[in-house]
């Protein structure tokens, strides 16, 4: 590398690059694999493969084409289970949580939010036995596209599902909607329009709605509302699917303790106080909702900061209402799970808990319709007995049971065909896919399942000589219960078992991933050292030659906070630990100081820095921290001030623009203070100045919508922030040939680099400062601190070798560890953690309404990584300046060769962190928080790793 110019030295990072796609490539490929989903589609006909009864499941003949009759569309005849339901309406509220519905004497402190879904609370404890409020508990991930698959197919949600998020394919496997199309179902559908993403073909009529722009609190709401009551008058259809949107916007744009949501959430009370007016009011004897099940249901929850995406009890816990508008037998003995209380008046209210993955499979026995084919969950009793009398009791073939007895024979003649099912499923999955389950997991699941099937062997007997002898001596309510229980059993084993190894690693392919990626650390030391060799060779000096203390200790801090990683609480606290590990360097820098005679002014102002720092980090994912793409109003929470007067919410308001200002200043003084200041240097500074003005328009816009203009505001939420990015963009296309057109003069090298170093990163600055809220400047000027601590502590403490030329990079390669440390504690204090539930969605909608994938997700990723990653790489060549020899007679080929070691560090601790983050999920995956915590820690490291490989070079390209 040293033997030809500095310039074609860039080869190393486009194979770094390389290797790390490589391998991340292959191992993702390993470990984030889907689980097999089987082409298979359950049909009326499969039942009689089935050894259930055949009185409960009479199935339809076969036809020429292999399709049973019922198959064929025979919308009321029965199928696997007697149809107990006539019509569905299910009413979809996104990002319900549990206490949004549950009554609040159920929860330790009573919060605003709750006590708002009154009509639900009500109708629960007046209707008795035929409502109630139940408990769903969803499966991690919670993102709403996995959310709605899992509901659908009754399978387990795949983490690599998390990807198409924002642009669902199909779904291709069997599902309760295909089944509903397939058996004559009519479905409408109105909302979301993630549903027609998910479901294309299986809609009778359909009213989509966009979903993707989380400050739209209304669009999708407002379209709701305009086709849903108009819908429950009218004949031509069996299942209306109702998805609203509003609670999971106002939770992402505001969080949970806000006027907002609790405004949405009365609203959401008063149109269910009218669907359920208009249901009761058509349900008498042969009115249209005579016999329909009505449901209102989240799929999935959020934190208290309106995130969801991760498996914490907040966001896996939702809630069900379900209702029966045909009142069903009151059975006083059926076994359920209920949790009752007494509020203040005495009167008794209780909920209920079940598995979302239930869910589909116990529709499909309500509407009488085959069970997905993938489904492994089992038929909710709760659930199904809130329409246990509203089948023809004429119809059965056992009048002499109790209603009670005719309500458990039916319920296990359904259970049967479920168990059926699920084993019918996992046989056949584990015999097609790649590796399935294990022969010790197969045959456990076997003995359960022989176990229940001799249980009902016995069952059938004593239930046939009761329909011989009518004697009722030969069935007891043991026997029910047994069977039952025994059922039970087999089907939450199954569960269990698919929970813990459902996916399938490959773990040659981790492996050979894991290889790549440890050859690529290899090659890194290799060229830190080539690279350190060639720069003492052309400064003639060695006098810096070997291993340094202040190189073990940087070794020791980059390996500490890697394997903190294998452990799911360090992961959890990682914005701590780095701060941690900052806050050590300026241990080792005090001493240092002290050991020379003195301590300087820097190292005082970076020991406050930590400190504002690890206070903040904490705060950081608040709703109130997160500025104007979240929040009208910037919160001082961002420095731990909870009690807000009136006097500190003026502040709290000018702060944002104050610091917007002297981030103006100081980025003013840097660039006039150190160079001269030339026409690409003030073209550069004009533009950045007039787009930190334009933020602060944009700012006051958001602040006072009420007081302005609907023009005015469209200005400055629209227009403004266009005008930003076209401005930037544009800097950015004039930087580069600017930049280049100045090496090729062969100026001063220390100026271009200080000019271009600015240059690029005020025009990086603005839309970076935009998309982060009114916390951006603060933000920003954390950065611009610590950094000018760093460079300035590096520049005073650094000291050349006795013959005059610069000292050894790897020599002290603390000041760079610093700097990434710097970097990791800037992203967990903008508000993101390594979840994601830890995007800020609505930074991506920053002047605009529409979603476009492309779009929006270079916008988010900006969001993301902007002080984490793009600001820091671009800003290295400014901590280089000062292990630079001003008097050096190869400046300009000695910088290059520095720069490019100082890049090849930055690099090698980013890959370091990242290997350790593949060896844990490697570890973990079999862990319970594999989905909910590992993979998506690795998600975010791998992409970072990846993100920060390709500005290396960008940034190689563009200095050297």
């Amino acid at each position: 590398m040293g033997s030809r110019s500095p310039a074609s030295s860039r080869w190393p990072f486009v194979a770094i690059l390389l290797l790390h796609a490589v391998a991340i490539l292959l191992f993702t490929r390993g470990f984030l694999l889907t689980r097999t989903e089987l082409p298979f589609y359950s049909t009326c006909s499969d039942v009689s493969l089935s050894p259930c009864s055949p009185s409960s499941t009479r199935s339809s003949p076969p036809s020429s084409n292999g399709t049973s009759a019922a198959d064929m569309g025979g919308g009321g005849g029965k199928c696997w289970t007697k149809p107990a339901v006539g019509r569905l309406v299910m009413i979809v509220l996104d990002a319900l949580r549990f206490d949004f519905v549950a009554p609040s004497i159920f929860f330790d402190e009573v919060k605003p939010w709750m006590d708002k879904l009154k009509v639900l609370q009500k109708l629960a404890s007046d209707e008795g036995s035929s409502a109630r409020i139940f408990k769903a508990i969803a499966d991690p991930p919670t993102t709403s596209l996995q959310r709605l698959k899992g509901l659908t197919t009754g399978g387990l949600p795949t983490f690599i599902d998390v990807g198409n998020s924002f642009g669902a394919p199909a779904i291709n496997e069997d599902n309760l909607l295909y089944q509903l199309a397939k058996n004559g179902k009519r479905v409408l559908m109105v909302g979301d329009d993630t549903w027609l993403q998910l479901f294309p073909y299986h809609f009778f009529e359909a009213h989509p709605y966009p979903s993707f722009n989380v400050k739209d609190l209304h669009t999708v709401d407002n379209g709701c509302m305009e086709h849903l009551l108009p819908s429950l008058l009218r004949e031509d259809w069996d299942v209306l699917i109702a998805h609203f949107l509003g609670v999971d916007h106002a939770g992402h744009i505001f969080g949970v303790d806000s006027s907002p949501m609790i405004e949405k959430l009365e609203q959401y009370n008063t149109i269910l106080e009218n669907v359920i007016e208009t249901l009761k009011n058509h349900s008498g004897p042969g009115g249209l909702h005579e016999n329909t099940f009505f449901v209102v249901m989240g799929d999935h929850g959020q934190t208290i900061n309106g995130d969801h995406g991760g498996g914490t009890a907040e966001e896996v816990e939702t809630s069900l209402f379900a209702m029966s508008l045909r009142s069903p037998a009151s059975f006083s003995s059926i076994p359920d799970g209920l949790t009752c209380k007494q509020d203040l008046d005495g009167k008794q209210k209780c909920v209920s808990s079940m598995q979302q993955l239930d869910y589909a499979v116990t529709i499909a026995a309500l509407l009488g319709v085959p069970f997905p084919f993938g489904s492994i969950g089992r038929v909710n009793h709760e659930l199904y007995a809130l329409s246990a009398g509203t089948w023809d009791r004429k119809d059965t073939d056992c009048n002499s049971f109790s209603d009670l007895e005719a309500w458990m024979k039916n319920f296990i003649d359904t259970l049967c065909v479920n168990c059926w099912q699920v084993k019918r499923y996992i046989d056949l999955y584990s015999s097609t896919s790649v590796i399935g389950f294990s022969s010790e997991d197969l045959q456990h699941i076997e003995e359960t399942y022989v176990q229940a099937q001799t249980y009902w062997a016995n069952y059938m007997k004593a239930i046939s000589k009761h329909d011989v002898n009518s004697d009722n001596s030969h069935v007891t309510p043991s026997i029910f219960h047994e069977q039952i229980h025994a059922y039970s059993v087999f089907l939450k084993k199954v569960a269990e078992l698919a929970r813990t190894k459902w996916t399938e690693f490959d773990l040659k392919m981790m492996g050979v991933g894991f290889g790549v990626l440890f050859l690529s650390l290899l090659f890194q030391l290799f060229s830190i050292w080539r690279v350190d060799q060639l720069c003492q060779a052309s400064c003639q000096s060695s006098a810096n030659s070997g291993i340094s203390f202040r190189l073990i200790i940087a070794t020791f801090l980059v390996t500490i906070r890697a394997a903190s990683f294998l452990s799911n609480s360090y992961i959890l606290t990682e914005g701590k630990v780095a701060n941690f590990l900052l806050a050590t360097t300026v241990v080792i820098d005090f001493h240092h100081s002290l050991v020379a005679g003195g301590t300087k002014l820097e190292e005082a102002i970076f020991v406050l820095l930590t400190v504002i720092l690890r206070f903040n980090i904490d705060l950081g994912s608040s709703k109130e921290a997160i500025g104007s793409t979240s929040s009208n109003a910037f919160s001082l929470r961002l420095f731990s001030v909870n009690d807000i007067s009136s006097v500190l919410k003026v502040i709290s308001e000018v702060l944002p623009f104050a610091s917007l200002a002297i981030l103006a200043f100081l980025v003013y003084y840097m660039i006039t203070g150190v160079v001269s200041v030339g026409r690409s240097v003030k073209f550069f500074l004009i533009g950045t100045f007039v787009s930190y003005l334009l933020i602060a328009l944009h700012w006051i816009c958001e602040s006072n919508v009420n007081a302005i203009q609907m023009t005015l505001q469209n200005i400055g939420m629209y227009l403004i922030p266009r005008l930003i990015y076209i401005i930037n963009f544009g800097m950015l296309l004039l930087l580069v040939p600017v930049q280049m057109f100045k090496w090729k003069k062969r100026a001063d090298s220390n100026e271009i680099i200080i000019t271009g170093s600015i240059s690029m990163l005020c025009v990086l600055s603005p839309t970076i400062l935009l998309l982060s809220g009114r916390q951006g400047p603060i933000a920003a000027l954390v950065f611009v601190t610590g950094a000018c601590c760093i460079i300035r502590s590096q520049k005073m403490s650094h000291k050349n070798t006795s013959d005059g030329t610069p000292g050894r990079i790897l020599g002290n390669p603390i000041p760079v560890t610093k700097w990434c440390l710097l970097a990791v504690c800037l992203f967990f204090y903008t508000g993101h953690w390594c979840a994601f539930d830890g995007l800020r969605y609505g930074a991506a909608f920053v002047g605009f309404d529409h979603f476009d994938l492309i779009r929006q997700g270079v916008l988010l990723a900006i969001d993301t990584f902007g002080f984490s990653h793009i600001l820091p790489i671009f800003g290295l060549p400014l901590l280089v300046l000062f292990y630079q020899y001003p008097g050096s007679s190869r400046e300009k080929h000695t910088f290059s060769s520095n720069l490019i070691q100082v890049f090849l560090i930055y690099g090698l601790i980013n890959a370091v962190t990242a290997t350790l983050t593949v060896v844990c999920v490697a570890i973990q995956r079999r862990h319970l928080m594999v989905w909910g915590l590992f993979a998506p820690k690795y998600v975010f490291d791998v992409l970072g790793l990846l993100l920060a490989d390709t500005l290396i070079l960008a940034a190689s390209l563009y200095y050297i």
